[in-house]
């Protein structure tokens, strides 16, 4: 298998990529692995590599949804399957690929959504939101934005002040919240679209004198260690989770594409939300 993953951008990605890795030993798969460092064309690049070694199966997270169909043509004419993994493409023609692995992120967009509406259900006041959003174009931050945008609409008390992607970075966050702490002082909430741009918003909040939680507070997504303590410290309010563990159900999936079974066009993972209580008991068995 030739896998081209998006980078190393959070601790999300590094638990993913050492799923794969894990996986593919233990199915007794060999592993062909780039790291694109979140350039499309390092990942273009990679999954022509692989048509040319003639690998069995190709896999890949696209860092952005656009751009595939001329790479994917030229590995459907050479014969070789194509799994997506975590993020889509916005292609037309479905046979580019055989599947697409991983989560709902409009489902987890409307789940944070639902949380903020009903944390706030009894108030009348304003609520000013912040939305700290993943690498612009990529299938995540353009569907957890849809998702939590649905999710409020309809009440006009909720108002997204400011919107600036932070690259899914923990760097990006931190920045983007400084500057967004400058510009609107007297925000509420900060939605992040995942865990480590929250984390960076929660230095950014300190250092300007701000209880994270309590003074703004967060809601995030992924569920990593790191973002699951700060939930059990009450520093972010809540987390939806995305799981990366999904190296076990890759390597099912391309024994089956390569034995010339049929396998669903759409699977999903299976996930779940965290409250503080619930991220305390939970940390002590966490993966990741």
């Amino acid at each position: 298998m030739g896998f081209a993953q998006v980078g190393a951008e959070s601790g999300w990605r590094t638990a993913n990529t050492k799923s794969i890795q894990d996986s593919a030993k233990e199915a007794g798969v060999t592993l062909k692995f780039s790291d694109a460092q979140q350039k499309q064309e390092n990942q273009i690049k990679a999954i022509r590599s692989y048509i040319q070694q003639k690998v069995d199966v190709i896999a890949f997270s696209p860092v952005v949804e656009s751009g595939w169909d001329t790479v994917l043509n030229e590995a459907k004419q050479a014969n070789i399957p194509v799994v997506l993994t975590d993020r889509a493409v916005d292609s037309s023609d479905e046979s580019l690929y055989v599947t697409f692995l991983g989560s709902d992120f409009v489902e987890e967009g409307k789940k944070a959504g639902e949380w903020v509406a009903k944390e706030y259900t009894d108030s009348s006041d304003p609520v000013k939101i912040a939305q700290i959003e993943g690498t612009t174009g990529s299938a995540p931050a353009i569907d957890r934005a849809e998702g939590f945008k649905t999710a409020l609409a309809g009440d006009s008390k909720f108002e997204v002040v400011a919107s600036q992607t932070g690259d899914f970075t923990r760097a990006g966050g931190k920045q983007v919240m400084e500057a967004m702490l400058k510009s609107n002082p007297d925000i509420n909430l900060v939605y992040a679209h995942n865990d480590d741009m929250g984390l960076g918003a929660i230095e950014a909040m300190e250092a300007a004198g701000k209880v994270p939680g309590q003074d703004i507070k967060i809601v995030t997504v992924d569920a990593v260690k790191d973002g699951m303590t700060a939930l059990s410290e009450g520093k972010i309010n809540y987390i939806v989770e995305c799981s990366p563990i999904l190296g076990p159900q890759l390597m099912d999936v391309a024994q089956k594409v390569k034995a010339g079974e049929s396998v669903p066009k759409r699977i999903l993972t299976e996930e779940t939300t965290f409250t503080p209580e619930q991220a305390k008991e939970a940390l002590p068995n966490r993966q990741y």
